[in-house]
């Protein structure tokens, strides 16, 4: 007898929420720092910190969510347990705000990374434990997709990650988005690679090949139902210390990476929304802008989940100021609609545009 799969139930409504955040033309503002994460985030604000306090971090998400015309290029935004259950100046819940404008809620559901034993230094993601009374109270207040991160890394002669790390991760992602599904939520699925290392742009994309293939393997073992998931991957880049790095073209990132994924993502997940992963804001939209310019067949959508690529330059413009709101939420809207662009191949670089790069070593929240 065939296996009907987690959240049987909830197919139609599960593969409506994942094609309506995979739109087209839109992505996802993963507003979904951690407490601890955001005060880093809020510290290096310059010149003035701003204090880590739960008044400033709803204040701040509430400059997000009030954007004028944020639904214009996002689709969906990832919140913290914290944002979910918190309200505006007005009184209404965030939910409730996004929900108004025609965006889907999502939540961060995993615990954060630890050590993996055996390993040298590699990590896995933990949360499985009381993950479906966690989803089943998200669903509830609203939110109707889902984000786990798992983190792997490359070794530092560019050895891939080893296996016993990429099965650990790969069988926790098929649990989470097993879990969720039972629960109404959309998995984001979220296998990061990250950019520490000295590897070339082959060995990037031998590694999201091995990733990638491990999960969905895992995906099908645990019966997910694909048409009701999505994928949030690092783009193939190399590594940030490798001395070649430069040579690699914006067309180079994209052939590699699209190639990659055609070789290992089936065409039933409905769309693939890129991290930034530590590049710079202007990097990740051209990068994704010349994906969506390949002549090659894409049978998903390919867009946009990106934290620092939306955020970085907005935190610096706003301050911690009353009145430099208007400045950030502007900021804000430019950077969702470069991206929304790039999601559909149609952002033109200005001239001389550049930017530096977010990376920071070892990432992980």
């Amino acid at each position: 007898m065939i296996a009907k799969g987690p959240g049987f139930e909830f197919r139609d409504e599960l593969a409506a929420t994942a094609r309506a955040v995979a739109c087209g033309g839109k992505g996802i503002l993963a507003a979904d720092e951690s407490t601890g994460t955001i005060g880093k985030r809020l510290a290096g604000i310059k010149p003035d910190a701003v204090e880590n306090t739960e008044e400033n971090r709803r204040f701040y998400r509430q400059l997000l969510f009030t954007s004028p015309g944020l639904n214009e290029y996002v689709s969906g935004v990832i919140m913290f347990e914290e944002t979910l259950f918190q309200k505006d100046s007005e009184g209404t819940d965030f939910t409730k705000l996004l929900r108004d404008q025609g965006i889907v809620v999502g939540i961060k559901v995993d615990k954060g990374v630890r050590p993996l034993a055996g390993t040298a230094d590699e990590k896995y993601c933990t949360g499985l434990d009381g993950l479906g009374e966690r989803c089943a109270k998200y669903y509830a207040q609203g939110a109707r997709f889902a984000k786990w991160r798992a983190v792997m890394q490359m070794g530092p002669n560019g050895e891939l990650p080893s296996e016993q790390a990429v099965r650990e991760n790969a069988y926790g992602l098929a649990r989470y988005a097993a879990t969720c599904q039972e629960n109404g939520l959309v998995p984001i699925v979220e296998p990061e690679i990250l950019m520490d290392g000295a590897h070339d742009i082959d060995r990037a994309q031998a590694a999201a090949e091995f990733v990638w293939a491990t999960c969905y393997k895992a995906l099908s073992d645990q019966h997910v139902f694909l048409e009701g998931t999505l994928l949030k991957p690092a783009m193939v880049i190399p590594g940030q210390s490798c001395a070649n790095q430069k040579h690699n073209t914006p067309n180079d990132i994209a052939l590699a990476t699209v190639t990659a994924l055609r070789r290992t993502v089936p065409a039933s997940v409905p769309g693939i929304m890129f991290l930034s992963g530590g590049q710079g804001e202007i990097e990740a939209t051209t990068n994704l802008n010349a994906m969506n310019a390949l002549d090659i067949p894409k049978p998903w959508t390919l867009s946009f989940s990106y934290g620092r690529g939306l955020q970085a330059s907005v935190l610096q413009v706003w301050g911690g100021k009353m009145e430099n709101v208007k400045a950030a939420q502007e900021k804000l809207q430019e950077l969702c609609k470069r991206n929304g662009e790039a999601s559909m191949g149609k952002y033109e670089p200005k001239d001389g545009e550049a930017g530096e790069r977010l990376f920071v070593a070892g990432y992980s929240y």
